[in-house]
């Protein structure tokens, strides 16, 4: 066996010795009197090593490309990233020595930031998002490394019939409660790998939950899902940071998805707000545009009469956004006033 072979066997043999020393996530359930019979879960994503949903996507990103003879010793790792990703790749590089190097928008919180540059990251800021895709590439051709371009593999580096995956998970986990299979899941999308995943072993599993994807403003997914014009340019970028794209990625596998909302930014804030208040810790922003999904799914069924359950995702944590999503004078001059009414629509 080659060097570079053993280096790879090494590299894989210390990603999943990671992963056996990780528990799984948890699930926690919502007491809502309000909604009786219907029973609302959060996957809570946040209490991974680094944080975040994202810390699955990047774990098989690795894999994926060292299994397929991208990644080798000494290998530059590039990655285009609103933060969570980029963090999560920042932490599996540490992990096997490697160099990386993450293109984001400049408008991303000082928290991520510094986060990836806690794991030995390094940050390369550009004005807008759109930008992130050819300043990856050059950079990675500059300096002969790899492009991990999660928009592009983040759909086929998951295993979606199974294997542990974030489906898998949600499904075993649920396997005592009084509603088993969920009625429906609920989610964002960034690069829409983890609504592949789930669309995928839903199907392959022969269940019938419905997956609804919400989408913040500005982001393509939601017009793209029912105009399947992959051409989409929206010239504003997502203000709920990690959700929504100004362009159709090509890991959104919409044929997969049931069902799409829109939601409003203002709506995704005061969803965050009373959630965080609910569970007496901060949530992100795209926490908040799931939950308005799952409350307006829960209150569709309560007026038919129906019961269930719906599961949804905590996607990461919220004192990344201490800066920005709870600072009410960024809130202010970046959303706008959250409205009374707003808030009492989250009253039930």
């Amino acid at each position: 066996m080659s060097s570079q072979r053993q280096w790879v066997v090494s590299a894989i043999a210390k990603i999943q010795a990671d992963f056996q020393r990780s528990a799984d996530t948890h699930l926690i359930k919502l007491d809502l009197p309000q909604l009786s019979g219907i029973d609302i879960y959060l996957k809570d994503e946040s209490t991974h090593p680094t944080g975040s949903l994202k810390h699955r996507l990047a774990r098989s990103l690795f894999l994926y490309a060292l299994c397929n003879g991208k990644i080798k010793e000494n290998t530059v790792v590039v990655e285009a990233s609103s933060g969570s990703t980029a963090i999560s790749e920042a932490y599996f590089s540490r992990l096997l020595g490697l160099r990386f190097i993450a293109v984001m928008a400049k408008s991303t919180s000082i928290q991520k930031i510094n986060e990836i540059k806690r794991y030995g990251g390094e940050c390369f800021l550009v004005d807008s998002t759109d930008l992130i895709y050819a300043e990856s590439e050059r950079l990675t051709k500059e300096l002969n490394g790899y492009y991990m371009d999660q928009f592009t593999n983040a759909e086929r580096a998951t295993d979606w019939r199974g294997n542990n995956n974030i489906a898998d998970s949600i499904f075993e986990q649920m396997l005592n409660e009084p509603y088993p299979i969920p009625t429906h899941i609920v989610m964002s999308a960034g690069t829409g790998g983890t609504s592949a995943t789930i669309g995928r072993y839903i199907r392959y599993h022969q269940l019938t939950t419905e997956l609804t994807v919400v989408d913040p403003e500005n982001s393509v997914f939601y017009d793209y899902f029912f105009s399947n014009n992959k051409d989409l340019i929206s010239q504003k970028s997502s203000l709920i940071e990690g959700i929504g794209r100004p362009r159709v990625e090509p890991s959104f596998i919409a044929s997969v998805i049931d069902n799409m909302m829109k939601v409003d930014n203002k709506d995704s804030i005061a969803a965050m707000q009373w959630l965080a208040e609910l569970l007496g810790r901060k949530v992100g922003a795209s926490t908040g545009t799931n939950m308005v999904g799952v409350l307006k799914l829960a209150k569709q069924m309560h007026e038919k009469g129906q019961k269930g359950s719906i599961v949804t995702l905590l996607c990461d944590r919220g004192e990344r956004y201490a800066n920005s999503y709870y600072d009410a004078q960024w809130v202010m001059d970046n959303i706008g006033e959250i409205s009374q009414q707003q808030k009492i629509l989250l009253t039930i």
